[in-house]
């Protein structure tokens, strides 16, 4: 994929604490009608390779069976929610071959050019990120310090979005000559001229702006965030899970009559045809850019 950085946003580089080696990447705890999944690579601060992907899934498929689940709750270990797609971590794992669930299209694994990137980016991000948008269950986006590029995909495939105040959005992709991540919802969660604008300058919304522009729901301060979120699910949770459920596909349906679903399509199009251009005419398909490069561009403006 695309994404900007890994490491530390304002900072850069790896954090000293996070889990060991064999601690999990997705945590799940029940917390009575609610179920907490939480990434938990806070060392890269929660970059997503598929491992993750694959253990979100399993953890929003054991949500949505489990009866005494009510609402869920998509977190973030450590500082910040998710700062993309894993571009530059010793976990990376992109030549790594998955158990396909979001579609029939073949593996990845080994297919030259354009056909292994536009397979894999189909399957783990925009399939996946598709799959859970219809979670028959709300689910909430707890997002404190870094949601950015892959980030953003993951806090919009959820129902709401509960922002700290140190929270801050970005998508800088348009960097790598690429129109924006592959769950590309960005006209519809903060209006097309604010979309071009964030697109164009990929710079930093802090969280009172995204509330300001309705790409979130609520900002708390920080030390207050979880207890913000606790509270609305418990209050969400009061509701028939069968009213939840169909007041969500109603909302949903709507928004893909607006064109959501068809502009996503359309856009993963122009995203592979960037991706396969960058390859043509430079060293790779991200324009030469890594984490690194990406980070200190952002620094730099």
């Amino acid at each position: 994929m695309t994404e900007p950085s890994p490491t530390d946003p304002a900072a850069g580089g790896p954090a000293p604490d996070g889990p060991a080696p064999d601690e999990e990447v997705v945590r799940y705890e029940r917390r009575g009608p609610v179920a907490v999944v939480t990434m938990n690579r806070p060392q890269y601060r929660n970059a997503q390779n598929s491992a993750m992907t694959y253990a979100l899934d399993d953890a929003f498929y054991r949500a949505a069976a489990d009866d005494e689940v009510k609402v869920v709750v998509l977190a973030g270990a450590g500082k910040h929610f998710s700062a993309g797609h894993d571009i530059g971590t010793p976990g990376r794992d992109v030549d790594r071959s998955f158990e396909r669930r979001a579609g029939l299209w073949w593996d990845h694994v080994g297919r030259p050019g354009g056909e292994g990137r536009f397979a894999r980016e189909q399957e783990v991000y925009l399939g996946m990120c598709r799959r859970w948008r219809e979670l028959p269950k709300p689910v909430i986006a707890q997002v404190q310090g870094a949601c950015v590029a892959g980030g953003l995909m993951l806090a919009w495939a959820c129902d709401l979005i509960i922002a700290s105040d140190d929270a801050f959005f970005a998508d800088p992709v348009v960097r790598m000559g690429i129109p924006g991540v592959e769950y590309f919802a960005h006209p519809w969660v903060m209006g097309p001229r604010f979309a071009k604008e964030f697109l164009f300058l990929g710079e930093r919304v802090p969280a009172e702006r995204a509330l300001a522009l309705g790409m979130v729901n609520r900002v708390v301060p920080r030390d207050r965030l979880e207890e913000e979120v606790a509270s609305v699910a418990g209050r969400i949770a009061q509701m028939p899970r069968m009213g939840l459920s169909l007041t969500k596909k109603a909302v949903n349906q709507a928004e893909d009559l607006m064109g959501l679903q068809a502009g996503m399509d359309s856009v993963f199009g122009l995203h592979h045809f960037a991706h396969a251009h960058n390859a043509e005419v430079g060293a790779d398909s991200l324009a030469g850019h890594d984490a690194r490069s990406m980070r200190d561009a952002q620094r730099r403006d």
